[in-house]
């Protein structure tokens, strides 16, 4: 009889005594253990069992948890006699940023500081000792949740002194998902003020504790070292390339296939094609555990992972990026792969003006994933690795094209009418949708000045390019900037059916210097696409000259003008 299907739990003690559904992770316990590193810090995307993982620690070596051997019996941890002798006997902290995701830094201050007072609470039976001296007593009582910065940033540490005072042993600390306030701190402009507490905190907690035995930190990017982790030397750092821990987070295909089996499902490939594509170290085909869990739950093919969060980081850094930027997400969309050097140090300050830390924050968040990568020297100077990124899976694409609709949904009848005008030729009709669209909806993507202080509408033209790739792809392969004839045109769509017309979009930016009017910018875009002969790679596949409609669009400022 298969197993019930928990959604949403991360106790793993409630999964074992429970019997849920449940793929044994446990030897990571083991690999962790015996790699000796004291703080080591696991990036995974979200949803790929981190939280589930520091669970499973904190109940094999907490004190609090002796004598619950019977967590553990008949998993992979429980095979060898001295790691079965480590089973409850280590004091633990662990702590959890994950909801810590407030719109301003005193909020996010606040609730870090609750946290660290509601976890003194909770050891509160080491008062009634004698371990405590009265200078620790007198720091104890200023731990609340207006308390300074000084007893925040040391209240991981002295805590860690009290427990090994108290049980002789030095201390486990667990922090999951350390990044996350981070991550609502860039969002919201508070970056500077929380990167200074949390610097503090980290040394203090893992590099100047005495009392520290091991420590864990899970989270989703590795933030630059400059950032928070600048005195931390001792931090050993697994990444989605490291080949540490492949199999210990997210599902392999062995595993996702004999879960179908015990469930009755025989949708292997499907399955395959929607839910693969993770890729951790030299490990190939993980599938991300949290659209398998509802898979088996639900047993219907949908975007679970790619819906659990709002993705707005990641929809700001596309829909406000360059035109370099959303040209490469252009290629992705159609399943083309890139080939950039990244750094896989999340440097926050960057994501702004840097397209490569772009990508780095899109593979450490699992929207794309490492098709290979290669590091190489020249001239003895070790250049940053190439990676080569594509799309992770079907489910990410189609969050992605749900993405991009959304960006037109406040006039999203507007922007349908424009494209049923534009296959049809209606040019009147065309112009008239598209200064509405164009009004609504340009500043939207216009968010970016240049040093001059005038805004980029190539960012505008480039958001309307990806709405035409999501509402046309089932009929169109659509491409931008790429070469034919002799240039490079701005869009091309090559129908896939026979009978349906092409078409050529060339984009022009009025300049008055060179332009008397946008009607002239019309001609020139038009003239542009005959004098460069972009046709030539659609008459080359077939296309007869006949069937290929060619368009300049000539923008000044929201006025638009199609001819």
């Amino acid at each position: 009889m298969a197993r019930t299907v928990g959604i949403g739990i991360q106790d793993f003690g409630k999964i074992i005594e429970n019997d849920y559904f449940y793929v044994d992770k446990t030897a990571f316990i083991k690999e962790w253990w015996e790699s000796g590193d004291e703080v080591t810090l696991i990036t995974r995307p979200r949803r790929f069992g981190k939280t589930l993982t520091v669970s499973m620690v904190e109940q094999f070596f907490s004190v609090k948890y002796a004598g619950r051997e019977d967590l553990f019996k008949g998993l992979a941890v429980w095979q060898e006699e001295k790691l079965r002798k480590l089973q409850g006997t280590y004091p633990v902290i662990s702590i959890s940023f994950a909801n810590i995701k407030e719109k301003d830094y005193a909020g996010t201050r606040e609730k870090i500081c609750q946290m660290l007072s509601d976890l003194y609470t909770d050891n509160a039976f080491l008062l009634e000792s004698d371990v405590l001296r009265e200078g620790d007593r007198d720091f104890w009582s200023r731990i609340t949740a207006d308390m300074g910065d000084v007893e925040a940033s040391l209240a991981i540490r002295h805590l860690s002194k009290y427990l090994n005072l108290y049980y002789g042993k030095k201390v486990i600390i667990l922090l999951d998902e350390y990044d996350t306030p981070m991550q609502e701190a860039y969002v919201d402009g508070y970056w500077e003020e929380l990167t200074a507490l949390t610097r503090s905190m980290f040394n203090a907690a893992f590099k100047t504790n005495p009392y520290l035995e091991r420590a864990i930190m899970t989270g989703v990017t590795r933030v630059s070292k400059e950032s928070v982790f600048s005195d931390l030397n001792n931090l050993e750092v697994v990444t989605t390339t490291s080949c540490k821990y492949e199999t210990a987070f997210g599902f392999t295909e062995e595993e996702v296939f004999a879960s179908l089996d015990e469930y009755g499902l025989d949708t292997k490939e499907e399955v395959k094609r929607w839910y693969d594509g993770f890729i951790f170290g030299n490990k190939r085909d993980i599938y991300n555990p949290w659209s398998i869990l509802n898979y088996l739950d639900k047993r219907a093919l949908r975007t679970y992972w790619a819906n659990t969060s709002s993705n707005s980081l990641v929809g700001k850094l596309i829909r406000e990026g360059g035109r370099a930027v959303k040209e490469s997400f252009e290629s992705l969309l159609v399943g083309e792969h890139l080939l950039v050097p990244i750094d896989e140090q999340i440097v926050y300050d960057q994501l702004d003006s840097n397209e490569n830390a772009i990508w780095s924050l899109l593979v450490a968040s699992g929207y794309l994933k490492v098709v290979r990568y290669e590091k190489y020297e020249t001239d003895h100077i070790i250049k940053a690795p190439k990676y080569e990124l594509s799309l992770t899976n079907y489910e990410v694409k189609i969050m992605f094209n749900n993405m991009v609709s959304g960006w037109f949904s406040k006039n999203l009848s507007d922007y349908n009418d424009f494209v049923k005008a534009f296959l049809s030729g209606d040019l009147d009709g065309m112009n008239e949708y598209m200064n509405r669209v164009a009004g609504e909806t340009f500043s939207y993507f216009d968010t970016g000045k240049r040093a001059t202080g005038k805004a980029e509408p190539e960012r505008f033209y480039h958001g309307f390019v990806l709405g035409l790739m999501v509402e046309l792809e089932d009929r169109y392969v659509i491409t931008s900037n790429r070469e034919s004839g002799f240039g490079r045109y701005d869009v091309m769509l090559e129908p896939k059916k026979e009978g349906l017309d092409a078409f050529i979009i060339e984009f022009k930016v009025y300049n008055q210097k060179r332009d008397a009017s946008l009607e002239d910018a019309v001609k020139a875009a038009l003239m542009q696409i005959e004098e460069k002969q972009y046709a030539a790679v659609l008459m080359g596949k077939g296309i007869p000259e006949g069937r290929i409609r060619k368009y300049g669009f000539a923008f000044e400022g929201k006025t638009v003008l199609i001819g």
